[in-house]
């Protein structure tokens, strides 16, 4: 299930060595949290240029980073797809817990042919505007 908000079955174990017992300690928990850095969403997003010509599905776990970071690959010259044509302006963004699904879902997004991808980002975002004044005030 593409998106979904909670899993039961996507459980695991984590089996941790304890060198003061010489033993083993097992820990169930699930995908979603990791001890050490939280919980995680996963984001799956289209941006363009002003000219909306030109689209870039991309994957991330922290979007409002990935958008300064493509921001300033243009300000820096960096030669990447998405700084080489001026993509910066977020217009499409799907948000998951499980890294897998948002995987899955990047990749098909990305074997879709303009049009249906044109279609996607109306049926989200009805005038195409620029999205990403609601990830720069996190």
């Amino acid at each position: 299930m593409v998106g979904s908000a909670l899993r039961i079955s996507h459980y695991f174990t984590v089996c941790h060595f304890d060198q003061r017992e010489k033993s083993h300690k097992v820990i169930y928990s699930m995908n979603e949290f990791n001890p050490q850095i939280g919980f995680h969403s996963y984001y799956v997003y289209i941006i363009t240029n002003k000219y909306r010509s030109t689209l870039y599905i991309g994957i991330t776990n922290n979007l409002k980073l990935r958008l300064f970071q493509h921001k300033e690959n243009i300000r820096l010259s960096n030669k990447t797809f998405a700084s080489n044509y001026n993509l910066e302006f977020l217009v499409y963004y799907e948000k998951f817990v499980w890294v897998e699904d948002a995987i899955a879902r990047e990749k098909e997004l990305k074997k879709w042919r303009r049009d249906k991808k044109t279609e996607l980002i109306k049926n989200f975002n009805p005038k195409f505007e620029f999205l990403n004044h609601h990830f720069e005030q996190l």
